[in-house]
């Protein structure tokens, strides 16, 4: 793999290791998108009324009202299916890195780890500034910046290209 602006090649261990790290954040996302659609009584509404920090006011609000709840409910199970799919695949893996930071921004602006917040949502550790979130969201964007599903994926197959013909 190359950058397409320098002669930087990428080693084996170090394509093996995005390889890597696209299969576990894969995984997490499908695995917490089918845990969520298979439990019945799962809703985002306590996660967004313990939203704290300087857009509370506006997660607060989106769980008040119940149609639009509901909508928030079904994209955030099945978007997170969808991008754990997209990346265990590795297909569309640029359009679900970035659908999969944004989601995980969504997340981090709903409870941030700031100074003066202490979060009703259950963490295992103390946070200031960078928790789990903000990692995983960043590693989002490694595999945006970084692809590797071109070599190991559906993306091999270039079905998605439009073709000059």
């Amino acid at each position: 793999m190359t950058n397409g602006s320098s002669d930087i090649t990428y080693g084996r261990f170090q394509l093996t290791s995005l390889v890597v790290l696209r299969m576990l954040v894969a995984w997490h996302f499908l695995y917490e998108g089918i845990a969520k659609i298979l439990n019945p009584y799962w809703t985002s509404a306590g996660y967004l009324q313990a939203s704290q920090g300087p857009f509370a006011d506006w997660f607060i609000g989106l769980a008040t009202n119940p149609a639009r709840l509901g909508l928030i409910d079904i994209l955030n199970k099945w978007g997170l299916v969808l991008i754990g799919f997209a990346l265990l695949l590795g297909c569309m893996t640029r359009l679900a890195a970035f659908f999969g930071a944004f989601l995980l921004l969504l997340y981090y602006l709903a409870n941030p780890p700031l100074l003066g917040l202490e979060s009703a949502v259950p963490t295992e550790g103390s946070y200031l500034f960078v928790n789990k979130v903000l990692i995983e969201m960043v590693v989002m964007l490694v595999l945006l910046g970084f692809p590797t599903s071109h070599l190991i994926g559906l993306d091999r197959l270039k079905i998605w290209e439009r073709s000059n013909d």
